[in-house]
Formats: structure tokens, sequence, C-alpha cells
């Protein structure tokens, strides 16, 4: 049953890629602990302004110094590709080698840690904001993975406020996203069709609402006050671990094992969805890579094979069962599926992870590729989740959609009026 709904998967994003053009190729399993950030000190989707810098390390555990490229391209609203060419949003040139990289030192998995910013010597800037795709290559083009980025001119002023739901169903489980886009010197003509949004809980592009429209218009402003249309799931707080000190157990870390890597063994989760809701402070599925005596973590963390087990009593039915987080950018793949073990009567799992602090939690993936995240961590209003709403802006005439503003909000200040 796993091959066949990962199978399905797997049709589905070559299905979007080929008519969406949203591409978004997974790395592959020697291309690990991929940070890609902006501003924020957490590996996450990057939102950058003009001028700003880009930074984007991985590790290669081959550990062999393979050569390998970047390319970036501009994408409209809806991630088809932009008429512009490259001159024109690109200051300088692309299709460059990346040549900063350094071995491990001191570790028992031997691997190479790549990076680069950008603005570099090659790559001096962008010049346009929108959608973008920074794609890697190896030596021969083929792609090894792409991750997406945006790039913003604010403009626009966007006022957020996180509302319980007014479905009586759903008022202890959901939480609403409202907002206001104000544009007092831009005109926006036509709003309704040449202003497009995207709402994002935790920066997971994945679950993005991307269909609003402003409801109605008051001088300079776009009023936003959906509320089905515009709800997320509360979810839960994430699990975590912290395994900086790699050889003792910790917190979250119940027992340490030394084989060929160190392994690390979780104390086993629980069914959180009929528990009551309980604050536990995390980092909304990001994670952090560090080691507690090392200098520079980012080839002196060793790499450690983590032990998932979870005691989940229902019936799955069709559905399978993974660990998600942003450690792989929301991705669900072989690498985070729990497996079923009948002597301990739990799902378990062992996937490799670098040295440091990760959130996580368990989630149900249908045979369409959807994800669950309520039936096991359960949904509470009361969650802390950060939500960014994004706005485009396409003027008549114009050949692509511009970022014009960026509105931020978290649930903590959730009401009901």
């Amino acid at each position: 049953m796993r091959t066949t709904i990962l199978s399905i998967f797997i049709f589905i994003v070559s299905f979007q890629q080929t008519f969406s053009q949203a591409i978004e190729v997974i790395e592959p399993y020697h291309i690990r602990t991929i940070q890609f950030r902006g501003t924020s000190a957490q590996s996450q989707l990057p939102i950058i302004q003009l001028g700003q810098r880009l930074q984007l390390s991985f590790d290669d555990i081959n550990g062999d110094e393979s050569d390998y490229y970047y390319k970036i391209d501009h994408y409209n609203f809806d991630w088809t590709p932009t008429d512009l060419s490259k001159g024109e949003y690109l200051d300088g040139f692309d299709d460059v080698r990346i040549e900063t990289y350094e071995n491990s030192f001191n570790a028992l998995q031997l691997y190479s840690n790549y990076f680069f910013t950008i603005p570099n010597r090659e790559t001096r800037g962008l010049k346009k904001s929108g959608n973008y795709l920074l794609t890697i290559l190896d030596d021969d083009r083929n792609v090894v993975f792409t991750r997406k980025f945006m790039v913003i001119e604010r403009v626009l002023s966007v006022a957020v406020e996180i509302k319980r739901a007014r479905d009586i169903r759903k008022i202890d489980e959901q939480q609403v996203v409202q907002f206001t886009v104000n544009s007092p010197e831009l005109l926006l003509i036509n709003p309704k069709q040449n202003v497009k949004t995207m709402v994002m809980q935790n920066s997971n592009l994945k679950t993005a609402i991307v269909d609003l429209v402003p409801q109605y218009t008051i001088g300079s402003e776009l009023i936003y006050r959906y509320d089905q249309e515009a709800a997320f799931e509360g979810g839960n707080e994430f699990l975590f671990f912290d395994n900086k000190d790699i050889r003792s157990a910790t917190n979250g870390v119940r027992r340490v094992q030394l084989n060929d890597l160190y392994e690390n063994f979780l104390y086993t989760d629980v069914d959180r969805s009929t528990r009551p809701y309980t604050f536990a402070p995390d980092i909304n599925g990001n994670f952090l890579v560090r080691n507690l005596y090392a200098e520079n973590q980012d080839i002196e963390a060793e790499y450690v094979v983590m032990h998932f087990n979870l005691q989940y009593f229902e019936d799955l039915g069709d559905k399978e069962l993974h660990i998600y987080g942003n450690f792989n950018n929301w991705t669900i793949d072989e690498t985070t599926f729990m497996r079923y073990n009948k002597e301990s009567d739990s799902y378990q799992n062992a996937r490799l992870f670098k040295q440091g602090f990760y959130n996580y939690k368990y989630v149900l993936v249908n045979r369409d590729g959807s994800i669950e995240q309520g039936p096991i961590s359960g949904n509470f209003w009361q969650t802390e989740n950060d939500y960014t709403v994004l706005v485009y802006y396409r003027a008549p005439g114009s050949r692509f959609d511009r970022l014009l503003g960026e509105g931020i909000g978290n649930s903590t200040t959730i009401n009901n009026n």
C-alpha cells in the first residue's frame, strides 16, 4: 500500500510540473540538511526585499567534493514562468558553480558542506519582485533539487488579524486569517482581477490559501473578511528533540547507542487528538543545526540516526503515517514513513538527521497526497501559529506579477470578535 500511495503522489507532482510549471524537485538521499534563509536565523521560506541577502547551504553525504551549479528563474503568482528575459530580473548571471564548500571535520559521517549567498561576485542581485525558483544542478546539468523564494517591494501595507471560526462546529479547531490591504500611493486597478493574495501558516507553502479576492473596498483599502475560505486547522504545538550533546540522553532522547553512527532513541509519542491542549513553546516546525562542543556547526555537527516511536491505535485504512516538519521542506517521502512494528504495537521510523534542535509532528497521508494533521496531533484554536499574507499586483499591460505587500500575524492575539 505504501508504494501505491507514493507512486500516486509522484504522479500528482509530475502532473503539476507539466501543466502548472510549479516545479519542485525533491532532493535525493545523499543531499541532506538544506538550509535556505533570507533574514531569519532559522531555515524557512525566504521572503526578502530587493537588495537583501539570500543564503543556501546543504550537505552531500557522499563526501566526494562534487561540482554543483545554481540557476535562478522568475515566476508569476501561479508559478508559471514569466516572459521576462534573464537580464531583466537578474543583475549579473547565474548557471554558476558553487565554489565555497568544506569537508566535515571530526565527524563519523563524512560529508561536504556547500554554501553560497546572493548577492555575490557573479550574481550581483535581483531586480524584480515576485516569485523565484532556485535550482541546483550537478555536473551533467541534471536537476538535483529546487527551492522557492520570494522578493518583495514594500509598497502596500497589510494588516492581519487572527480570529476564531464563526462556524460553531469548528470554533474549537480552526483559526481564521482576516486582513486589510491599504494602498495609499498606488492605484490598484480592477483589484478583483489584478490583485492576488497568498496566506500561509508557519511559512508552509504547500498548505497556502491562494484563491481569495477582496470582498469590498473602502477608500484605498481592500477588505478580506472571509471565514471558512480563509480558515486553517489550528493543529497542535510541535513535538521536538534536541541532541546538541550527542552522547547523552536529554529531555527528548531516551537512549543513545553508537554503531557505525550515533543513534538516538526518542521517547514514545502518543495520540494527542483527544487530550486537552497544553502550551509548549516551539519554533513552528523549523530546525536549527547545533553541536554543543563545535566551533563550526556546519562541518563539525554529527549525523545521527533518530528513532521515532508512536503509539496510535486507530485503523489507518488506506492511509499512511509520516513524520512532518520543515526539516525537509514539509515533504512526504520514503524517509518520513512510519512503519508498523507488530512486536511493539507501535509505528516506527529511523531517519538520518544532522545534530541539532528539530520540530516535528505526525500526520496522515491520503492516497491523493493530501495531508491530515489533526487525527494524531489534534486541532486546537489556542495553538500558537505564525501567519503570513503576501499581496501581488499585475498592472494592466504588465508582463509579470509584482509582490508589493506582506502582512504578519500570530495566533497569540486570536479573538472571537
